[in-house]
């Protein structure tokens, strides 16, 4: 790691965080205001009401300023890949591509496709196909995100491929196994569960504050009544995929789910940590109680994680140190390995380079024998598969919390929607003001679960993040990542902008 520049590396990651998180400000409300939309517009068609026209034609609007600016930050993630992530780039394009392409021909090209009808053919297309073309756009809208979701999870689980030694690089073997990944799935199905609930609340936001106003009361109240519908599903979708996550991650990314529930010792029927608060300076090699105060269910964290109460769910030090009596191989075993695969990558290469045949294929088989653990050779010390807890710990309690809270609120919504007394209610209206923003919080905060929860690596125990980067000087990367923090400043404030300006306007008469 000598020749390695650890501050290039911290710039890098930081560039590629701060691009990702300002892009997920506004994929959620692509996500869910385009099935919004449709539902709107879907009543309209259904009853005829030109009520329900304006109601779709204004939240389509909104849907429409956010979807412009949004795809600027997502350019240029796919342009970092290749700035600061070139090692990566080489040794993965071949697999990762492949979806980001079907993503650019097929789910991009349907959203383009009918995107003009569905803004400008009002009164020029019949009303079916006008609404077939707003459907065209929501489908399209998520299958982008499918694409995209599942060469993420291929980073975090990787499956369907195969390493050559030859060129260093990992090769595509089954593109259906990558497409149907367990991982992909359940970040598919959860990332959109989120971006459904922020929409909701987006809408709900919006309504509540003309209603405080007293301006276009009726569009409000009928808004709210479909978002909270929408999130009140969404939420109880989010759970379900929830509980499919971890699950998930318990069978393929163990120390994420360890770092996120605080675990460092594993045991059989592990409790749930509903709240704690952690030790800041809690190492896997002492003895002391990770928390200062906690709130636990016994048992349900087994339940989550292997489907019996019972079960065992190892903890930071067994995944570090190994756990003999559980078969626990800890990262210690697996740098032993890990190392012995990289001398004989490198044996493989040199005999090969030097027209030795035999020696190149012992050099392989003695490869094949460890290659899954090529990446824990690049490793220092064991302690380095540890991601921070801490951040995993906190922002993962966040985002349930308050998925939980969003709940009970849409459900509340509906009660008083019901008995018609939104207007009488205006601390349920303020209280939906600002849960808006809390959400968008709450849904940075499952990226950084995500992505933050599987550090150190690019590639599950195959590229660890240190090995993926560019060997360009870390001040390049420090000036273009506060370059793009001025241009996408600027953009979301050129978007709340026009928004409030457009919000100010209403929907207009159809």
């Amino acid at each position: 790691m000598n020749h390695i520049d650890l501050h290039m590396v911290d710039w890098a990651r930081a560039q590629f965080a701060l691009t990702a998180m300002y892009h997920w400000i506004f994929v959620p409300l692509t996500l869910g205001l385009s099935f919004l939309c449709a539902f709107f517009e879907s009543i309209y068609v259904r009853t005829g009401n030109d009520e329900w026209k304006r109601i779709a034609k204004f939240w389509m609007t909104l849907f429409g300023i956010n979807f412009a600016i949004g795809i600027a930050t997502g350019i240029i993630l796919e342009f970092e890949f290749g700035t600061n992530w070139s090692n990566y780039s080489w040794m993965v394009g071949d697999i990762f591509g492949a979806p980001l392409a079907v993503e650019g021909i097929v789910a991009f090209f349907l959203e383009a496709t009918f995107f003009a009808v569905m803004f400008f053919g009002w009164n020029r297309v019949s009303k079916r196909f006008h609404l077939f073309s707003t459907w065209m756009v929501a489908i399209g809208s998520n299958l982008s995100a499918l694409w995209i979701l599942v060469a993420n999870s291929w980073m975090q689980h990787p499956v369907g491929m195969v390493f050559n030694p030859n060129t260093a690089r990992f090769e595509m073997k089954n593109f259906w196994e990558v497409l149907f990944s367990p991982v992909a799935i359940s970040k598919f199905t959860h990332t959109t569960s989120s971006g459904f609930i922020v929409s909701a609340l987006f809408i709900v936001m919006i309504s509540s504050w003309y209603l405080l106003k007293k301006k276009h009361v009726e569009m409000a109240k009928k808004s709210i009544i479909v978002a909270a519908v929408f999130g009140l599903l969404a939420c109880v979708y989010a759970g379900l995929t929830g509980d499919e996550s971890a699950f998930v991650d318990a069978r393929t990314q163990p120390m994420k789910l360890a770092s996120y529930e605080g675990l460092y010792n594993g045991t059989s029927r592990a409790d749930l940590v509903a709240f704690g608060i952690l030790r800041q300076d809690k190492s896997p090699k002492d003895d002391r109680d990770p928390f200062l105060f906690n709130v636990r269910i016994p048992g349900l964290l087994s339940l989550l994680a292997t489907r019996d109460r019972n079960g065992f769910v190892p903890g930071i030090k067994d995944l570090v140190y190994g756990n003999d009596q559980q078969k626990v191989v800890g990262v210690v075993t697996k740098m032993e390995r890990g190392k012995a695969a990289v001398a004989d990558l490198a044996a493989f290469k040199n005999a090969r380079k030097a027209g030795d045949e035999k020696a190149a294929a012992e050099a392989l088989q003695k490869f094949n024998v460890n290659k899954e653990y090529l990446g824990y050779g690049y490793f220092d010390k064991p302690e380095q598969s540890i991601p921070p807890v801490n951040l995993t710990f906190y922002s993962f309690h966040f985002m349930v919390i308050f998925g939980c809270l969003f709940t009970f609120y849409f459900l509340i919504l509906l009660i008083i929607a019901y008995k018609d007394t939104l207007e009488r209610n205006g601390w349920i209206l303020r209280l939906g003001i600002g849960f808006f923003f809390i959400g968008m919080l709450a849904a940075q905060a499952g990226w950084i679960v995500a992505e933050v929860g599987r550090q150190p690596w690019v590639i599950q125990n195959y590229l660890p993040t240190w090995i993926g980067t560019t060997n360009i000087a870390a001040g390049n990367v420090q000036a273009t990542f506060f370059m793009f923090l001025g241009v996408f400043t600027l953009l979301l404030l050129a978007e709340v902008k026009i928004m409030l300006k457009q919000i100010k306007i209403g929907p207009e008469e159809v």
